[in-house]
C-alpha cells in the first residue's frame, strides 16, 4: 500500500541545506541540448516538476519554473535518470534509453540554499521518507506540492537522498533562483554511452545491479 503524500505545513520553513560555493555535482541528460540547461516545462510530471510560479498548477499566467536535477555522484545520477524505471529485481537496459545520454559534471559559482529533505529535514516537516521519497510515479501530484513549497519559501531547490542509489544526495535546482553564473561545467569529465569506453564502463556498472545493457549489433 503506497504512503499518502500530506500536503506541506503552513507556514513552510524547511531545514537549510546549503549547497557550497566550488561543490561538484553530476547530472545525465540529453545529447540534444547542453548539460547546465534547465528543462522549462517539457516532458512528463516528475517527483518535483513542475509547478507554476505563482500557483501550484502550470497555466497560461504561471509558467513551468525551469528545473534541473543531479545528484552527488555520477553513479547516483545514473541511477536517478537512465536506470530510473528499471526494477530493483533488475532487467534490460535498451540502446534507446542510453544511447542519445551523457554524463558530465557542474561545480557550484556561489552557495545554493536548498530545501532539506532527508534526515533530519523530514523530521523536522513531520514527514517520512516513505511519504515523500520512497513514493511511485502516481503520487508526483502530490509530491511536486513540496518543491512547490521549497520555491515559495525562497530557496535555490532541495536536496533528499536518492530513491534509487540512497546512499547518496539527489538535487533538483529552480531556473529562475540559479543562474548561468552559478553553476560551470567541469571540462574534466563527461562521458558518452552511445559507445566506446563509456558504454563499456556502463555496462560493468550495471552487471552487479542485474541489468543487462543491450547493444546495437
Amino acid at each position: 500500500m503506497v504512503a499518502a503524500v500530506p500536503e506541506p505545513g503552513s507556514p513552510f520553513e524547511p531545514l537549510e541545506y546549503i549547497l557550497d560555493s566550488g561543490t561538484d555535482f553530476y547530472r545525465v541528460a540529453s545529447n540534444s541540448r547542453d548539460v547546465d540547461a534547465f528543462n522549462a516545462g517539457l516532458g512528463g510530471r516528475t517527483r518535483f516538476a513542475f509547478f507554476g510560479s505563482i500557483t501550484r498548477a502550470v497555466t497560461v499566467d504561471s509558467p513551468a519554473v525551469p528545473i534541473l536535477y543531479g545528484a552527488q555522484s555520477i553513479e547516483a545520477a545514473i541511477c536517478e535518470s537512465i536506470l530510473h524505471d528499471i526494477p530493483q529485481t533488475g532487467g534490460l537496459l535498451r540502446p534507446n534509453a542510453y544511447s542519445d545520454k551523457i554524463g558530465a559534471r557542474l561545480v557550484t559559482g556561489r552557495d545554493l540554499r536548498l530545501a532539506s529533505f532527508m534526515g533530519l529535514g523530514l523530521k523536522h516537516l513531520h514527514i517520512e521518507q516513505t511519504q515523500l521519497i520512497d513514493t511511485p510515479a502516481t503520487t508526483y501530484k502530490q509530491t511536486v506540492a513540496w518543491a512547490h513549497a521549497a520555491y515559495v519559501a525562497g530557496f535555490d531547490g532541495a536536496v533528499w537522498m536518492s530513491r534509487r542509489c540512497n546512499s547518496e544526495r539527489a538535487y533538483v535546482l529552480f531556473g529562475d533562483r540559479v543562474g548561468p553564473a552559478d553553476l560551470a561545467i567541469d571540462p574534466g569529465f563527461g562521458q558518452v554511452y552511445c559507445a566506446g569506453p563509456d558504454l563499456d564502463w556502463l555496462i560493468r556498472f550495471c552487471a552487479p545491479l542485474h541489468i543487462d545493457v543491450l547493444v546495437h549489433s
